[in-house]
């Protein structure tokens, strides 16, 4: 949105077409549906009367000012370990359906040549994430040094009316109504040493980047849904598992099903998570202990007393009265 602003888009009218504004985008680990990111692209092409919007962003924006995945890419030995870290962490920047192995990027080696192949599925649905991201790794590979090494390009999408600003592009052929989204490779430079970030700059972000990326794996999992789905009507104290299961759109045996096989219950979930909320709002001085108990679901104050007490030990009004004590010592 920012790029497209940039480019002349007034920002109201891009909000009001995207349904977003740019101030819920702060958070950069933050992720957005991909329709939203396709609403996005559409809209800017349209304000911008850019038809050959993917290919200039890809060619001009830096993924390293918008994503960890772009830090990690440009903190790689070389180009071939920066494809495998992208495959690893592209998830992280979009969510695609990919064929083979699951990776989104395939080196395929065949006749001396080497092609770097996307394998998401049905393409032509949204061409424009292919054009920004072949545009956006040959606009990162010629940051190495100015040498051809894209030699030619393979498109499943018909020609477009834009098909100068490919070859002004890629300065390699291209094939429209290929049978394959793959960029045909220099071999001697998938080998060839990245000098952008020191090592040390990597060890960090690549850390980062595993932690995004096991949340995002415990936010797809049953137990990840379930939590989500739990904690707007945890007070209310209506957390049946049948209940849960259908808005999940699963039947109540195979949520249990899904539970089990991560190894834990409906009821385990539950209880784990009220604790954690009840000891949140406790440790932070946001409510009472009469309001917690009713936050985290509770109706009757002293089973809630005795639920705490198992989860910690000791009784709620202890957990309460370090907290206000831990304040009084941080303000003195």
């Amino acid at each position: 949105m920012e790029f497209i602003i940039g480019r002349g888009a007034h920002r109201a009218a891009l909000e009001e077409r995207c349904g977003i504004g740019l101030d819920a985008l702060q958070d950069q680990d933050l992720r957005v549906p991909f329709c939203t990111y396709e609403t996005i692209m559409r809209a800017g092409k349209e304000l911008l009367v850019d038809p050959a919007l993917a290919l200039h962003y890809g060619e001009t924006a830096d993924m390293a000012t918008e994503s960890i995945v772009g830090l990690v890419t440009r903190s790689s030995a070389s180009p071939l370990d920066a494809i495998e870290r992208m495959n690893r962490y592209g998830r992280l920047l979009v969510e695609t359906d990919c064929a083979g192995n699951g990776d989104r990027f395939a080196l395929v080696r065949a006749n001396g040549q080497v092609w770097l192949t996307d394998q998401r599925r049905n393409p032509n649905v949204f061409p424009e994430l292919t054009e920004s991201s072949f545009a956006r790794i040959l606009a990162a590979g010629r940051k190495l040094g100015n040498v051809p090494f894209v030699l030619a390009v393979h498109v499943t999408h018909p020609e477009p009316a834009y098909r100068a600003e490919y070859d002004r592009i890629f300065r390699a052929p291209v094939c429209f109504n290929s049978d394959r989204n793959a960029l045909l490779l220099d071999p001697a430079w998938l080998t060839q040493p990245i000098t952008i970030e020191p090592r040390y700059l990597s060890d960090i972000v690549t850390a980062h980047a595993e932690k995004l990326l096991e949340n995002l794996k415990s936010a797809n999992s049953a137990r990840g849904q379930v939590e989500r789905l739990l904690l707007p009507i945890l007070h209310t104290g209506r957390v049946r598992a049948d209940r849960i299961a259908g808005l999940m759109g699963l039947t109540r045996q195979t949520l249990h099903r899904k539970l089990t096989a991560e190894g834990v219950s409906f009821e385990e979930v539950l209880d784990e998570l009220r604790s954690s909320m009840a000891r949140h709002y406790l440790s932070g001085k946001q409510a009472s202990v009469k309001q917690t108990a009713h936050l985290v679901g509770f109706s009757d104050p002293a089973a809630f007393s005795r639920a705490f007490k198992r989860w910690t030990g000791h009784p709620p009004v202890l957990a309460l009265r370090a907290a206000l004590q831990s304040s009084k010592g941080d303000a003195a």
